[in-house]
């Protein structure tokens, strides 16, 4: 596993622990819950995981407002927690992390969500992304 898909999965489990506990991002970001070396965690790791934290909590209510324009059918507050961390993080990286190919992204948010999430959560997840990313390539 890339040092890349390691710091995406360190970032989605803090961004769901945030919103799960309602708790101050402080003791989370630190990352002192983190095993580093039974679980071979790099530096770079470390450093990208801080990146999408920091820019995704910082900007979740905008990064909230394009999910909810983005989600037919559906209320934003019956989104599974496991499934609204991965789409925060997803979408903080389509919309600010512009040198990363979208698809990668998607690619990436699928993936996790086919390990910590439900069976069907990724063509959820994949429909949402898909969306946000054509609506953003479209202007």
């Amino acid at each position: 596993m890339g040092a890349r898909r390691k710091g995406r999965i360190i970032a989605f489990q803090v961004i769901f622990s945030w919103d799960l506990n309602k708790t101050g991002i402080e003791n989370l970001y630190n990352l002192e819950w983190l095993d580093t070396e039974k679980d071979k965690i790099t530096e770079e790791s470390i450093v990208f995981a801080k990146l999408l934290i920091k820019g995704t909590l910082e900007n979740v209510s905008e990064i909230d407002e394009k999910i909810r324009q983005h989600i037919d059918n559906w209320d934003f507050k019956r989104i599974a927690k496991v499934d609204l961390a991965i789409l925060r993080l997803s979408t903080y990286s389509l919309l600010f992390q512009k040198e990363i190919a979208g698809n990668i992204i998607i690619d990436e948010a699928v993936d996790i969500s086919r390990v910590f999430s439900s069976d069907e959560s990724y063509r959820f997840i994949n429909g949402v992304l898909d969306s946000i990313y054509k609506e953003m390539n479209d202007k």
